[in-house]
């Protein structure tokens, strides 16, 4: 008989990849099959160390800017997508350059596009200094978009036309947050347009839905992710307001701090859209050094999502 303390697992599903994350690692494995290393890739293909670090080693070279590519190589932009001067500059260059922006994020792009042709003044939900919004806000021109990030911010907002006001979101904002902050545009500005869908992709709303499930199960939850992922962060927020406070982000099984878990009987575990399975089952498998474990699943959904790759490298 084991002297270990039991610990139940539960785990999320779906957690970890998600298509658009898969595509853009793909494009860079793809890549580097097709014209071979070093292939360059415009800021991480997505947030995550594990993921960069073995497409590293692989012959991507990741820089900051199009700048640090030289001459004649291709480049690939970040699934997180890029504002319009990106590829421009690549076209001046004539650098060959794979799209890896997630299908889903270019829809929130031809949607603002839209929308500004229709002479509306966006609002856009998200996050100051992520990727997304950065890439979002660059595809019009200075001046057309205002940045919302708070429910502040949208109780202050001013506009010249009120009555030609639209708005657009970041895809990877915590569900409940936003809700708050349209309810409070659209009683701001009653004829404002809305996305025809919701900007906020499944991998984020499946993520967050599922935390919710397991939240109301654990002592504790681990959600795998980096730092600057916001999906990930926000499956923490979202698990803490569900009631489960000792939810944390780790990167890996070793950044895990067990004395801050204290005496769990139950341990959640769920992974952000860019954290690869193999980080879950070395939580798993740290888990079960220190406890007799047993593993249950939570199922809210099965994702079936997949989206083609950039004409370059289809087959």
């Amino acid at each position: 008989m084991s002297d270990k303390a039991s610990l139940r697992i539960v785990l999320a599903n779906p957690r970890g990849f998600c298509a658009g994350v898969d595509r853009a690692i793909e494009i860079v494995e793809k890549a580097l099959e097709k014209y071979g290393a070093p292939v360059y890739v415009r800021h991480e293909i997505v947030h995550n160390k594990f993921v960069v670090n073995r497409l590293r080693d692989m012959g991507a070279v990741f820089v900051d800017e199009l700048d640090a590519v030289p001459d004649g190589v291709p480049v690939i932009f970040s699934a997180h997508g890029v504002p319009k001067s990106v590829p421009e500059a690549a076209k001046n260059r004539n650098l060959e350059y794979l799209d890896a922006t997630c299908p889903l994020v270019s829809k929130v792009h031809r949607g603002a596009e839209r929308l500004h042709a229709e002479g509306k003044h966006i609002l856009l939900i998200g996050h100051a200094g992520h990727p997304e919004v950065i890439g979002t806000m660059g595809q019009l021109p200075p001046g057309s978009m205002t940045l919302i990030e708070t429910e502040a911010d949208a109780e202050t907002v001013e506009v010249t036309e009120p009555e030609n006001v639209a708005f657009v979101t970041q895809t990877t904002l915590s569900l409940d947050d936003t809700a708050r902050i349209i309810e409070i545009l659209q009683q701001r500005f009653p004829s404002i347009s809305v996305p025809k869908k919701e900007d906020i992709c499944y991998a984020t709303t499946n993520r967050q839905h599922a935390v919710k499930l397991i939240a109301k199960k654990a002592d504790a939850i681990l959600v795998l992710g980096a730092p600057n992922s916001s999906n990930s962060n926000r499956l923490v927020e979202v698990a803490k307001r569900e009631g489960c406070t000792c939810s944390v982000l780790v990167e890996r099984a070793r950044d895990i701090d067990w004395s801050k878990l204290g005496d769990i009987k139950s341990l959640g575990i769920t992974a952000g859209a860019s954290a690869p399975e193999v980080l879950v089952e070395e939580v798993i498998d740290a888990c079960r050094e220190r406890f007799d474990v047993t593993v249950e699943t939570i199922t809210l959904t099965d994702e079936n999502v997949t989206f083609k790759l950039p004409r370059q490298l289809a087959s």
